[in-house]
């Protein structure tokens, strides 16, 4: 059978995956299925049970709203999850029995995580509240106000997503009595505290918080082991970076945390902490590997993959994610030290839960060309089983490129990593233009995980080349901290290696019809490219930054973000200015598109304006595209009809050029 070539529409018909959950009795699960609704341009998640022996699956929710964060009790008689089914984000408890969810908060800012106590009866909680105010205060009437003004006073009062920030709202731990409904706060104060863990006995907590009266500066969180009856804190760490996602050991004698130093910035690699709770030491489990654990992956298919950061079993191995080399593995670990892969290379676990036993695991599994499924897997052999099949048929009916990884010599002669899609439907011996797509972060990466944009753009007759270069994650820490200070250095390099090296062992691409893209730091290299270069014959560059000087004031993080990448703030504009490809406007000759969201706070519309109207004023080819009501992430959780245009005007754009 001819398959069709994948359309920019297809992107409704990709079902989501996520956020697998073990019940207690290790036979049965629950995962949450995302996909799109055109008719509410949004998205609905629903959660879904699976027995492992029949491999039954049941959907429970039925709703329009979004679930996550799904999590039996112990005794797993209930499930508890979060639902957006009246606005904001909700706790709702099931009886995994049969009948109708249980609303049991009503919070005027909603619920933002939480964990059951061991005994079933009570649920912790971590929710917004109002300086002054209780979780379960009734919300002020929405009555028409004159507009107010809002002070600012300190550095960080925005974020991309948010807004401006409500300068009186707090985070806080409380604790809910399932069957009187009381509530109670556990923390105080004017801080931003954040629910890690609860042992299995219910004696203790994890908690992180950041008590610095001025945060604006103070990028750490300490973690603290707290009496859940006393409330006696005791540190477990309180270093500059970030360290969270804390998980007790089945016997409550160890808690396992990952973290990472402030060493590199916010490119240094995250390790895996193990803390005895009785002696008070601690350790780096993973300090032999030269890889950050975790999951860096950047893609645009997944819906609220939220893994966790370790599981323990019973004998004490610890299960967690590590990405090397463009793949996302399940790792495994001893106390001791012995660590190995558990899942196999070329794809992306971008969820998991691990039996008890350490017999097998639930991983939700994607490659170049699975959009992503759950799998039972049995670890000693490996041998997987699959769960469900949603996307199955698509795949069946669709022309997906398998993509060819290639490695070749970048700057100072670094091996560098990366992927070459031919167009769908090749034909030896006719020749293809080609698009280099270059990703965000920079600390971020590429991988063998399906990409809807990457397959739109091949079947549209393109040749796809992506890669990783220097300040990727995935490799070596020196590797991700060299983009530091060299921003269009020794990346940019790598990027053009990368073109050069593919165009010397392929013939069919057409080295005359080059198309470049990318966004947010993919969007600065763009910008860099045609503004060093005039090999493309068009590009379009995406939540773009092209003004260090400016982007320091008007970015949520710029005030930070400069110095840790580029090397300067406001002291030494000039070299900021020098890093800046608006600089060197007056050299692109390439036809450029500025694709921008209104509300992106990260990389603020101002770069693209000022980018266009300097283009415009010295009479180049070039067009500006603004995204209503989108932020930063618009590629990827924007509503579906602005993903559906921005995708309609890059492809357009190098259809007109290429």
């Amino acid at each position: 059978m001819t398959k069709r070539k994948l359309t920019i529409e297809d992107l409704s018909k990709l079902i989501s995956v996520t956020q697998p959950s073990l019940a207690p009795n290790q036979q049965e699960a629950v995962f949450v299925q995302t996909k799109i609704n055109d008719k509410d341009n949004t998205y609905q998640a629903n959660l879904w049970h699976v027995d492992l022996e029949t491999k039954k699956l049941t959907q429970w929710t039925h709703g329009k709203e979004k679930i996550s964060s799904p999590c039996y009790s112990q005794d797993g008689s209930q499930l508890a999850f979060l639902s957006t089914r009246d606005d904001k984000n909700q706790l709702y408890v099931l009886s995994t029995r049969g009948g109708e969810a249980r609303k049991v908060t009503s919070f005027e800012k909603g619920v933002s995580s939480f964990l059951w106590s061991p005994c079933g009866k009570k649920i912790w909680f971590l929710a917004p509240v109002k300086e002054g105010k209780n979780f379960t205060d009734e919300p002020e009437k929405e009555e028409k106000k004159n507009p107010e003004p809002y002070i600012v006073n300190k550095m960080k009062y925005k974020m991309d997503g948010a807004g401006l920030l409500p300068q009186d709202i707090y985070k806080h731990i409380g604790v809910i009595d399932l069957e009187t409904e009381e509530v109670k706060q556990f923390t105080q104060g004017n801080h931003l505290y954040d629910l890690q863990a609860i042992s299995h006995n219910g004696e203790k907590i994890v908690f992180s918080v950041n008590r610095s009266e001025s945060l604006d500066f103070e990028f750490r969180q300490a973690l603290y082991l707290v009496d859940s009856e006393s409330k006696e804190e005791k540190l477990i760490i309180d270093e500059d970076g970030y360290f969270g996602g804390a998980v007790f050991s089945l016997d409550d004698k160890k808690l396992a945390f990952v973290g990472s130093d402030s060493a590199y910035k916010n490119a240094t690699h995250t390790d895996l902490y193990v803390y005895d709770l009785k002696s008070g030491s601690r350790e780096i489990l993973t300090e032999g590997i030269d890889a950050p654990v975790g999951d860096y992956v950047v893609a645009d298919h997944q819906q609220g993959a939220n893994a966790p950061s370790v599981v323990w079993t019973e004998d004490n191995l610890l299960y967690f994610q590590v990405s090397t080399m463009g793949d996302v593995r399940l790792y495994a670990a001893s106390l001791e030290g012995e660590m190995y892969p558990a899942t196999a290379d070329d794809e992306h676990v971008y969820g998991y839960d691990v039996a008890k036993s350490g017999e097998f695991a639930l991983v939700t599994v994607s490659n170049s060309t699975k959009i992503g499924e759950l799998y039972l897997q049995t670890i000693a052999t490996g041998e997987r089983n699959a769960l469900t099949s949603f996307n199955e048929s698509f795949e069946n009916e669709v022309e997906l490129v398998q993509p060819q990884a290639i490695m070749f010599q970048g700057a100072k002669e670094w091996a560098v990593h990366g992927w070459l899609m031919k167009p769908a439907g090749f034909v030896e011996g006719q020749n293809y233009p080609l698009i280099v797509e270059i990703h965000g972060g920079p600390h971020a990466m590429y991988a063998n995980t399906f990409f809807h944009e990457l397959q739109l753009l091949a079947a549209q007759g393109y040749g796809v080349l992506y890669i990783n270069p220097r300040g990727s994650h995935g490799y070596s820490q020196q590797f991700v901290d060299a983009v530091r200070g060299d921003y269009g250095g020794g990346d940019y390099e790598d990027i053009m290696a990368a073109v050069d090296s593919v165009l010397s062992d392929n013939d069919w691409i057409d080295e005359n019809r080059l198309g470049v893209t990318g966004g947010s730091y993919g969007g600065f290299m763009t910008n860099w490219i045609v503004s060093h270069s005039n090999r493309f014959k068009a590009a379009v560059t995406q939540r773009s930054i092209s003004n260090w000087v400016s982007f320091f004031g008007v970015s949520d993080i710029g005030y930070y973000f400069n110095e840790w990448q580029i090397g300067a703030d406001m002291t030494d504009v000039e070299k900021l200015w020098n890093h800046s490809p608006l600089k060197y406007a007056k050299h692109i000759e390439t036809p450029l598109l500025i694709l921008h969201s209104e509300k992106d706070f990260r990389c603020p519309i101002e770069q693209a304006e000022q980018l266009y109207i300097t283009l415009k004023q010295m009479k180049k080819e070039t067009g500006f595209v603004r995204f209503p009501d989108a932020d930063h992430n618009l590629s990827r959780t924007g509503y579906p009809n602005l993903r559906y245009a921005r995708l309609e005007q890059i492809t357009g754009w190098f259809k007109k050029y290429l």
